[in-house]
């Protein structure tokens, strides 16, 4: 499928669709296998300095278009973590990963040690909507993203990605701080709340979550679409894929390749390849000779 191949962010894809981070990558077997079965990279779920265990349950609930979690970034902490690298990478294919921090110092630190680890590139996670300290709260700072994003820049030899946050209120200024990284992954959760009628009450534990899913693809398409025509950004795609069409959507407005996540709830780990089969049948269609022919062809 050379056709479908594509570079972005700095590392060369065989299938331009990315495992999102924080579904089904805790563990080297799953995205191993998901790998295999399509994926052209896997993103780590996100990874700090030391491990949390996340908040109590309930913290995933549907919406009826989508899903509104607030996880609170569980993981074992990077020193734990190399195992499951290891094994994802099995599959060959590129392995990002995704770390989080409050400030540039530990975001270097755990971008050094995922280097050593074998990663092809880092993902920043400063668009986490729910964990006070991290994710959005640094990530709406763009003197901090860009001090967070030229350190890692300055010291590390591998590509560095900047997944940013819906939930600010000038997406340019962020976008334009984060500049100086190898991609943009745009966008990560969009920040809301679902409540139980009968309990009169917050269903989230922690009361607010980030939605993801079909219900926030507009959202993500319209965010790309300004980020690349503005700025001329090399975007990552993600929020609200589920078919070829969506993602075809994401590199006309501007992406190179795109992350799946909560399709994988729906649709199972065939996603990608039932993505790649539609692309592979709509490029053939239209003659088109590579997936980047496409790309930002909307932008008008």
């Amino acid at each position: 499928m050379s056709h479908l191949n594509v570079k972005a962010g700095g590392i060369s894809l065989k299938e331009p669709g990315i495992l999102a981070s924080g579904i089904l990558d805790e563990n080297g077997y799953s995205m191993k296998r998901i790998l295999l079965e399509g994926a052209g990279a896997a993103v780590t779920k996100s990874i700090g300095i030391d491990g949390r265990d996340g908040y109590n349950p309930p913290v995933v609930v549907e919406t009826g278009s989508g899903i509104l979690n607030a996880m609170g970034l569980p993981n074992p902490g990077i020193d734990n973590f190399s195992e499951e690298i290891t094994l994802a990478m099995k599959a060959g294919k590129p392995v990002i990963g995704s770390i989080f921090a409050s400030n540039a110092n530990d975001f270097l630190k755990l971008a050094e040690k995922m280097s050593d680890y074998g990663v092809a590139a880092v993902e920043l996670n400063l668009s986490c909507p729910h964990v006070k300290g991290f994710g959005t709260e640094v990530g709406s700072d763009p003197a901090l993203v860009k001090e967070i994003v030229s350190t890692l820049k300055g010291s590390i030899s591998i590509p560095v990605w900047a997944k940013l946050s819906p939930n600010v209120t000038d997406i340019l200024s962020i976008a334009n701080a984060a500049s100086d990284s190898d991609a943009v992954v745009l966008i990560n959760t969009v920040r809301g709340m679902a409540i139980d009628i009968y309990a009169r009450s917050p269903i989230l534990t922690n009361r607010y979550g980030g939605l993801s899913g079909s219900s926030i693809k507009p959202v993500g398409l319209r965010l790309v679409y300004e980020v690349r025509k503005e700025l001329g950004l090399e975007i990552i795609g993600v929020g609200g894929i589920s078919t070829w069409q969506d993602a075809l959507e994401y590199i006309m407005a501007g992406s190179s390749a795109f992350q799946v996540g909560t399709a994988l709830w729906s649709n199972g780990r065939k996603v990608f390849s039932e993505i790649n089969q539609g692309l592979e049948s709509y490029m053939k269609e239209f003659g088109v000779g590579n997936l980047m022919e496409l790309r930002g062809v909307a932008i008008r």
